[in-house]
């Protein structure tokens, strides 16, 4: 038995709970490569399907090819639509042009999606709680007539927003964002406008508000803490600020070659989490990594159980 160096020390691993892959996104995955089993390759893919490269790489490899528009999908192939959402111009063109879609967009967005149509044909103007230039955020914009919707980024946003009529507005949120920010802005909106429509049901979906929970219940424990997910994923990015603002040092790395052990130097406590679109072989990658230098302990902190899963498109359950 091969004895560990003497100089390794011991460092105690805090994995969250949950943690990696929604629903959302393994449908999204299991679309494109049931897409590519019933149709044969090349199956294209309008954007990445999800935010992380090992997950596109890994469907690249199985014959996927990710385009950034339509414009670049051929005739006579299949395209899906990814998971964030799509404006309705999209299958609209897809129609038009003949093309077979497949749309991949999680079911917790498409209703978002319906509640904005909702609430445009009700007469009333919504205000958008997101980023600018997210795919959802576009998708979400792309479901009803220009001018009917404004994004709000900020608490100053909210802040300085003047309706033309106040009277007649409604909120709805993008499902990644960070919840307690999310409050504070929906807070300001419900303070100015008394009488603004909220959504049925919280419009953050449920993996955001558990990764987030869970990042809060290690955090206190921990000296520093990483996040596996891509630096464009939203619901990853904001497990980076939650942590930060439980008072521990955060960063957010891809793989496990993304490691600063420098930055470990003093670490005795490292937290562990993975953003809605990381996969757990990511996790393993990491962990397996740091047990290279460290005499390594881990333990699961397990704040919920999901059990959620979303059924597949008509034509693809058999495929």
């Amino acid at each position: 038995m091969t004895q560990a160096p003497a100089s390794r020390r011991p460092m105690t691993l805090l994995i969250a709970a949950p943690r990696g892959f929604c629903a959302g996104v393994d449908r999204a995955i299991i679309i494109v490569e049931k897409a590519i089993e019933k149709y044969g390759a090349p199956v294209y893919v309008r954007h990445e399907i999800v935010h992380n490269k090992y997950v596109v790489d890994g469907l690249k490899a199985k014959g996927a090819i990710f385009v950034d528009e339509l414009d670049q999908v051929p005739d006579g192939v299949p395209v899906v639509f990814s998971a964030h959402g799509v404006p309705k111009a999209v299958p609209a063109k897809a129609e038009e042009r003949g093309l077979d879609y497949l749309d991949a967009t999680c079911p917790l967005v498409s209703k978002v999606h319906r509640q904005a149509e909702r609430q445009v044909d009700a007469g009333r103007h919504i205000l958008f709680v997101g980023h600018r230039g997210h795919p959802e955020v576009i998708g979400t914009f792309g479901q009803v007539p220009e001018g009917s919707m404004t994004l709000i980024e900020t608490v100053e946003d909210a802040e300085a927003f003047q309706p033309a009529d106040r009277d007649n507005l409604a909120f709805l949120t993008q499902t990644t964002l960070s919840v307690d920010d999310t409050a504070a802005i929906v807070a300001v909106l419900e303070t100015r406008f008394p009488t603004i429509a909220a959504p049925k049901g919280e419009d953050i979906c449920y993996a955001t508000s558990n990764r987030q929970t869970a990042v809060k219940a290690i955090a206190a424990r921990c000296d520093a803490l990483y996040v596996i997910g891509a630096p464009n994923s939203s619901n990853s990015l904001r497990l980076v600020e939650v942590a930060e603002r439980e008072g521990t040092r955060a960063r957010l790395i891809q793989r496990a070659d993304e490691i600063d052990f420098d930055w470990l130097a003093d670490v005795r406590t490292l937290g562990l989490t993975a953003g809605a679109s990381a996969p757990e072989i990511l996790v393993r990658e990491v962990v397996d990594r740091i047990a290279e230098r460290f005499d390594v302990t881990e333990e699961q902190i397990e704040t919920a159980r999901e059990s959620i899963a979303f059924k597949l498109p008509r034509g693809l359950e058999a495929a």
